[in-house]
């Protein structure tokens, strides 16, 4: 069974793909800002049968999330599935948002997909294969008024990944980019500036 490391593991999608995973027999590593959302979801798995473990982690943090992919190559031999997950929402009025705003969005929703990228990529090529996921959205592919800050990212995170898949597929690895539409999470009480 694979072995899944997803950021944005505490809530929302991430949590969602990990308890669907760890139901199908794979051990998955959710890693969260929010360590006692983390927390929550992995003893849930657990208590169900599954296999997880949580952790704390800031996406924006390069050298954290190196260490905390390395740490988890050294427990369990491997990496199988990283999915980059976390992510924030901000929009509205284009004369409303500050730099900071931007600032926020870009080190999150794409830096924090680079991050993850830097830290698994290594280990996937040494093993010959793995699947990279990234979150973008609906809103990465379609016109999103009143959603620049949040669209601009996620179309960023779309080509990020469309453009990583043939060079990692020299190496046997798969990249996906995932394109939800609208979806009850946490992330739609967030979008303000």
């Amino acid at each position: 069974m694979a072995i899944a490391f997803i950021t944005g593991g505490g809530s929302g999608i991430g949590a969602q793909t990990g308890i669907q995973m760890a139901g199908r027999g794979d051990t998955v590593i959710l890693a969260d800002i929010n360590k006692e959302s983390a927390d929550d979801v992995a003893a849930r798995i657990v208590a169900s049968g599954g296999k997880a473990e949580s952790a704390a982690l800031d996406v924006r943090d390069g050298t954290a999330f190196d260490v905390l992919v390395n740490r988890v190559v050294a427990d369990h031999g491997r990496i199988d599935i990283i999915f980059n997950n976390a992510g924030i929402g901000v929009g509205g009025p284009i004369e409303d948002l500050t730099a900071d705003h931007w600032q926020r969005i870009v080190d999150i929703n794409i830096m924090g997909v680079v991050n993850g990228i830097r830290a698994a990529y290594p280990h996937m090529m040494r093993q010959g294969d793995g699947h990279i996921v990234n979150t973008a959205s609906l809103a990465g592919l379609v016109p999103s008024p009143m959603l620049a800050p949040y669209a601009m990212t996620k179309h960023a995170v779309v080509g990020l990944s469309v453009s990583l898949r043939p060079e990692a597929a020299m190496h046997g690895i798969r990249v996906s980019a995932l394109c939800p539409g609208p979806t009850e999470t946490p992330i739609l009480d967030s979008r303000g500036p």
